[in-house]
């Protein structure tokens, strides 16, 4: 199914009904952090948007969120307001730098470290209002697996994991695979390489990365979930500059050799 097919207003067998069209919802996770997930999933976000796609990024790293960072806003209500009820959802949107829309969450609430049953009606509750208004739901997690991770995770249709070529960066993706692969019954997830010494360095350990998991990760039906390489991110000074300055790459330089590998991976998304 491609991302039009998914999105697109269906009719209830039997009657004129319009169903509502429902966004696709990427995960974003990783098995360790600092490998620069939020980093992918706010220039990700900006990429998509270029091309037109209308994106939502919900901060789901709950109690360690720092979306709001890499985008230098400062937000008055983020998703702890509407939590508690202090706020309604529409007013904890806001618009980010990059063309697409974002929900924040609070950092170092401690409450928010567990999966309580009122953090997981409230997760998808919003996932479930908001789809029919955006194309693409973007849900940057905390990294780990935790069981607030692991839901979020599920709330999505698609996950993509981002490693590096580090060796404990590609140990704890594997962990990450093999908890979906058996928790979820995930047959297929994505992987970004980032931070990358050459181009081809990526997909070699996607298909080191494979191997492994047909070894030793096996599914509810005795299948090895498949890796879908999505494409890599080179080591790039232009990052660590955007980081700095608290831009998006896109915007800061998007000629750079790192924001067109983002265009790419964008693109490929949208073309699956």
């Amino acid at each position: 199914m491609t991302a039009s097919e998914s999105t697109k207003p269906t009719t209830t067998p039997g009657t004129s009904r319009t169903l509502p069209r429902l966004a696709r919802t990427l995960a974003i996770t990783s098995g360790k952090g600092g490998v620069g997930k939020t980093f992918v999933s706010a220039n990700l976000a900006a990429a998509l948007a270029r091309q037109g796609q209308r994106v939502l990024v919900l901060d789901a790293d709950l109690g360690l969120a720092n979306l709001d960072v890499v985008l230098n806003l400062y937000p008055k209500i983020t998703l702890h307001d509407v939590f508690t009820g202090k706020a309604q959802l529409e007013e904890a949107i806001l618009p980010a730098p990059g063309g697409f829309s974002v929900l924040l969450a609070g950092s170092g609430l401690v409450e928010y470290s567990r999966l309580t049953p009122e953090v997981r009606d409230q997760l998808l509750n919003i996932i479930e209002t908001v789809s029919p208004r955006f194309d693409v739901i973007i849900i940057d997690t905390g990294a780990g697996i935790s069981d607030v991770v692991l839901f979020a995770l599920s709330l999505a249709q698609e996950v993509i994991v981002v490693a590096t070529p580090e060796p404990t960066a590609m140990t704890d993706a594997y962990a990450t695979i093999k908890v979906l692969s058996s928790q979820q019954s995930r047959e297929q997830l994505h992987l970004v390489v980032n931070q990358v010494g050459r181009a081809g360095d990526g997909r070699a350990i996607c298909g080191q990365l494979q191997q492994v998991v047909n070894r030793f990760v096996h599914g509810a039906q005795g299948l090895s979930p498949k890796l879908n390489f999505l494409g890599d991110i080179p080591s790039d000074q232009a990052v660590r500059q955007a980081v700095q300055k608290r831009q998006l790459l896109l915007e800061l330089m998007p000629g750079s050799p790192a924001a067109q590998s983002v265009v790419q991976i964008a693109t490929k998304l949208i073309a699956r």
